[in-house]
């Protein structure tokens, strides 16, 4: 009993992303250039959302929530790796592997719920605005963002049980650079076929239904522009591009990790990249520069800080 509890695993070794110097050198800046727009972004715009009064409506409301969960998702992987590739040193703890691994499906589940409430509300605002404060009442709001966090904790509980009793006796080699499900669990010493598999359906499940939602909402959209006019089409097709653009970066890393076998390649390592570093960063961008009302409370924002005479015509 005692050899059989020495030789168990105690702390991985994350691998990353590549052996070269240069690489190191280069994604060590990369991660850091970019956490550091993730972390101005994010909270740049739940500023907006709370200090500017035009802008307390539910679609903001609702921004503001995904923007945190944006911050949160990043928040768990990135200052790892940075901190990885700054100290050469990948050895990471088995609680703190695992613990990891319940805030990446928290923050992942919960981003899913937040694109379908940020769909509806699109999708009420536009087909049903005579009714759109009644149905997107304060309440309402507030369940969505209840709910997301809700899904995002059960998601990675029923993620979490699975992996947390498995043994681990080595190898104690990750080949990642974040700690997640799937390469963790090949180095279990005891068959995890059906683990893989009943890990695969839930997220497969919660994936394929929030992306299917999204569809739904944006057929139903185009089709009332098209109703009401044909003209209209290109600028539906412009102010979807903004909604499709997220969805694609945040679900396509998604999609090839869980619906489907486990990955076996290293492509997985580096399409994780966009969902933690680039996608983040490119969302705030996305829902504020394409955004009138958001370009207006950022120049009325940047008013008050520098002043009425520090800003010129």
């Amino acid at each position: 009993m005692d050899t059989t509890n020495d030789s168990m695993v105690s702390e991985f070794v994350l691998i990353g992303l590549s052996n070269s110097w240069e690489m190191h050198h280069f994604l060590f800046w990369f991660f850091a250039v970019f956490y550091m727009g993730i972390i101005l972004g994010s909270l740049f715009i739940v500023l907006m959302v709370i200090t500017d009064s035009r802008l307390h409506s539910p679609m903001y409301f609702l921004l503001a929530n995904f923007s945190l969960l944006d911050l949160g998702l990043s928040s768990t992987t990135v200052p790892k790796t940075i901190s990885d590739l700054f100290t050469d040193c990948n050895i990471i703890s088995l609680p703190k592997y695992m613990t990891q691994i319940f805030f990446i499906h928290i923050m992942g589940g919960g981003e899913m719920v937040q694109l379908i409430a940020m769909a509806y509300d699109w999708y009420t605002e536009i087909c049903k605005p005579l009714h759109y404060l009644t149905i997107m009442s304060p309440k309402m709001c507030v369940s969505f963002v209840v709910a997301a966090w809700i899904v995002g904790i059960i998601h990675a509980v029923f993620q979490f049980v699975f992996v947390i009793n498995l043994p681990f006796c080595g190898p104690n080699e990750v080949d990642n650079f974040y700690c997640d499900c799937p390469r963790v669990m090949k180095l279990a010493c005891v068959g995890t076929y059906k683990l893989e598999f009943i890990i695969i359906a839930n997220s497969g499940f919660i994936s394929m239904v929030t992306v299917f939602s999204l569809i739904i909402s944006y057929i139903l959209y185009l089709h009332f522009v098209c109703k009401r006019s044909s003209g209209d089409l290109s600028k539906a097709f412009v102010t979807l591009s903004a909604h499709i653009s997220v969805v694609i970066l945040f679900f396509m890393p998604c999609i090839f990790l869980y619906v489907g076998p486990f990955p076996t390649t290293s492509l997985d390592k580096y399409l994780f990249i966009v969902d933690s570093a680039i996608t983040p960063v490119l969302n705030p961008a996305i829902y504020t520069l394409r955004n009138k009302d958001m370009r207006v409370a950022m120049r009325r924002l940047c008013k008050r800080i520098v002043g009425p005479h520090g800003i010129s015509k």
